[in-house]
């Protein structure tokens, strides 16, 4: 993976900054690299000002002032694009506070390269757990399926049905292909808050625990297909 050591606009070329050294991620779009205003930021990066101010309560990032304005230099443009890689595959905020408070106190570009490098590997371990887990589900709601077709066909289950609005089946039919978070919100052209919300509304509708009960439940339902 090819680094590169992150400079502020106050920064010599080639000196460490505060936030020692950065993996090189492409920036979005033609951003410029400087006095990056609010709007600017968050439509370069496809999240609200809200984000951005969550994003700064939480250590990850720092305006600037220049006059009323708020506005970002490179460094946090920098940190920002590993922030949104981070959340595409739906790492947890504490995981990339850990990352960027390691990378912040690496002392080294190989140092950095590792240190992200295993953040990555720790993020696949996690979401291969997961995949592990959706397919024993799956698993058994086959076999609850074949145990229904195989009953008496004259008796029948009363299940509460459950009514989903458009958005929500869409929602659902997303969490069904595996897809985090991060990636339905871009899939939805919706916020990340806004799809949190809605996938939580789901979970609680089907009464239970978490997305991937959600989503086994809708299979055995008819509601999404197994496949």
């Amino acid at each position: 993976m090819m680094l590169e050591q992150s400079k502020t606009k106050h920064s010599a070329p080639g000196s460490r900054t505060a936030s020692g050294f950065l993996p090189r991620l492409p920036l979005p779009g033609a951003i410029p690299d400087s006095h990056v205003a609010i709007a600017d930021m968050a439509d370069a990066f496809g999240v609200t000002h809200r984000t951005l101010h969550f994003y700064e309560e939480k250590g990850l990032l720092t305006a600037d002032r220049m006059g009323p304005m708020r506005v970002y230099g490179l460094e946090d443009i920098r940190r920002m694009t590993i922030i949104n890689a981070c959340r595409e595959i739906d790492m947890p905020i504490a995981e990339i506070q850990d990352l960027m408070r390691a990378l912040t106190a690496c002392g080294s570009q190989d140092d950095a390269a590792q240190i992200f490098e295993n953040a990555l590997h720790a993020r696949k371990r996690e979401l291969a757990a997961q995949q592990s887990i959706l397919r024993r589900q799956m698993q058994r709601v086959s076999e609850l399926l074949e145990s229904a077709a195989d009953g008496d066909a004259g008796e029948h289950s009363t299940v509460t049905p459950i009514h989903l609005s458009p958005i929500e089946a869409k929602c659902l039919a997303f969490m069904a292909e595996g897809y985090p978070a991060t990636r339905v919100a871009a899939l939805m052209d919706m916020d990340l808050t806004a799809v949190l919300t809605l996938e939580s509304d789901i979970i609680r509708k089907f009464n239970v625990n978490h997305r991937f009960q959600a989503v086994a439940k809708a299979v055995l339902m008819g509601l999404v297909s197994a496949d």
